[in-house]
């Protein structure tokens, strides 16, 4: 039997689980990614340690499949912990691997890591020489069970010992119970009985597999349908109303506003969601299935704590005799949704001249849409740009949008999502990140990671020479501006010191630079420096504005 070291374990039960790992080497994993090469596993390398968990969280969502993030004891733990805090707060399964202090005792330099990611919300699991392989496993199944983040500590003084022999049972296998709650019955009664039903879908009906059973669900009770950002098209068809929130139209959300019953399937109804409690009738009735112990919304009337995809199917099979919606008032209420969608505004379609000459990010990502290649993925970093993607591109699937930074209100995670999303793109689509330039900014090291792990890469920065949302939030009641702003950086400049091609954006005419690179075969990384105004103020920034001056007035009262 092959011989292997604390090191080698973790990496080999790892290696039953997931094929990709990204990180940055240091003395608290050099024994790690060695094993780990040995092993055959696909290792990324980032320039900052919080890209590798944010690469294996963005891994995540794009693929559905389990990455880890690996980084040394120390510095590369703490400068991690920004990206591990995102994936706690967005459910997200990912694995960190880090050395730690060794078993003997904390060096000067050494910090209390377990204590730190319990603060986070990450458990900590520490192997040890006896035990490695049984440990790594029940972190991973820990991880995929509850989908968090969790960290495996390797102490330095054993990192490199032998590991003792170990008798591991198969992994678990994670199953989908069909005991749902009896209460069912009385969401059947509620679906039944609705003259406007809608049906609005989440994150976790995606990840459930849920959409099939839930599109039947509403053809047969003629209900009109909408996703969260997060399952944005997932029930797109016959009665789709489009994404739920701020990043939606107004026609769409009065639609839903008008809702008698509303079926929550996957869902938490965040406060974006709910469009600060208005997205809602104040008499609609709130039904929510989710895989939680308890409503998450105080709006929740009827709560059944299920797989969405499982519950579906039992909805399905109670409501077999209810009529064909064609028949009666739920195709009415479809054929009306239809009417008024197509004779209401959509989303504003920007104007060509700006009083600053620079472009109208509105505009822009409209052309942006009519140019990108039409099998995308789409990586949305945090900032006030953040809804141009959702509300303008075309992104067919759920997984082809991921949103990071909205879970902990981060920037600066864009690039490093990108390497992530782009390990995982495996049928030829093109790798799309937005990101605005304090963003980018921040995580410009590893732009040099995403040129080296894209095939195929637009890199879009709404420049505005600014942090938009605190110019939209703070400047606009008179705080100074000087901490807001950004020296105009010349993006393209340096992308194409780091091997990519690139252009400056001044007019929507300079997007042809854009269009020759996708003609000529779109292969390697393009970086579209757009020069944005600073203006344009989103709508959904305008929604958040209004409802904080609001709670600021009851709290004043």
């Amino acid at each position: 039997m092959t011989t292997l070291t604390v090191s080698g374990r973790v990496a080999q039960i790892l290696s039953s689980y997931l094929s990709d790992v990204f990180g940055v080497m240091g003395n608290g994993n050099v024994y790690f990614l060695d094993a780990a090469e040995k092993l055959g596993l696909r290792f990324s390398a980032v320039r900052h340690e919080g890209a590798a968990i944010a690469a294996a969280d963005a891994y995540y969502r794009t693929s559905g499949r389990l990455a880890a993030g690996t980084t040394t004891y120390g510095p590369g733990y703490t400068n991690a912990l920004t990206a591990l805090a995102e994936a706690v707060q967005a459910q997200i399964p990912v694995v960190l691997v880090t050395g730690d202090a060794p078993t003997t005792g904390a060096r000067p330099w050494d910090v209390d890591q377990a204590a730190i990611a319990a603060g986070l919300g990450a458990a900590t699991f520490t192997v040890t020489r006896d035990a490695a392989g049984s440990i790594t496993r029940q972190a991973v199944e820990y991880a995929l069970t509850k989908r968090t983040a969790v960290v495996i500590a390797i102490p330095y003084d054993l990192a490199a010992l032998e590991a003792a022999d170990e008798e591991l049972p198969a992994p678990s296998a994670r199953m989908v119970t069909d005991d749902v709650d009896g209460g069912l019955g009385q969401v059947a009664r509620l679906l039944a009985g609705a003259k406007r039903p809608l049906i609005l879908a989440g994150r976790g009906a995606h990840l459930a597999g849920a959409s099939p059973e839930l599109r039947e669900l509403a053809d047969r009770l003629g209900a009109v349908t909408a996703g969260t950002a997060l399952a944005l098209n997932l029930l797109e068809g016959e009665g789709y109303l489009g994404v739920a929130g701020g990043f939606g139209t107004d026609t769409a959300a009065g639609l839903m506003g008008e809702a008698d019953v509303v079926l929550v399937a996957g869902a938490s109804l965040s406060a974006f969601t709910m469009r600060f409690g208005h997205l809602l009738g104040p008499d609609s009735t709130v039904i929510q299935i989710d895989t939680a112990l308890q409503p998450t919304h105080p709006r929740v009337d009827t709560f059944v704590s299920a797989d969405a995809k499982t519950a579906a199917g039992h909805l399905l099979r109670m409501l077999e005799g209810v009529a064909s919606p064609d028949a009666g008032r739920g195709g009415a209420w479809r054929a009306e949704a239809r009417k008024r969608l197509a004779e209401g505004p959509a989303h504003h379609s920007g104007s060509e001249e700006t009083a600053d000459g620079r472009l109208d990010p509105r505009s822009l990502a409209t052309a942006l849409d009519a140019v990108l290649p039409e099998r995308r993925t789409v990586v949305q970093d945090g900032g006030h740009f953040l809804g141009w993607a959702p509300m303008y591109w075309n992104i067919p699937r759920p997984q082809d949008l991921v949103m990071v930074g909205t879970a902990y209100q981060t920037i600066g995670l864009g690039l490093a999502s990108a390497v992530g999303a782009a390990r995982a793109v495996e049928d030829g689509r093109t790798l799309v990140l937005a990101s605005g330039d304090g963003g980018f900014l921040m995580g410009l090291s590893d732009l040099e990671s995403l040129i080296g792990a894209a095939s195929s890469a637009v890199v879009v920065i709404y420049n505005d020479a600014a942090y938009g949302a605190e110019i939209h939030q703070y400047g606009s009641q008179g705080l100074t501006e000087k901490p807001m702003l950004i020296p105009e950086v010349d993006f393209s400049g340096v992308a194409r010191a780091l091997g990519a091609e690139s252009a400056i954006i001044r007019s929507l005419e300079d997007l042809s630079a854009l269009t020759d690179w996708i003609d000529a075969g779109a292969r390697g990384t393009f970086v579209a420096d757009c020069r944005i105004t600073a203006s344009v103020r989103a709508p959904w920034l305008s929604e958040w504005m209004a409802a904080s001056q609001a709670a600021k007035a009851a709290v004043a009262c």
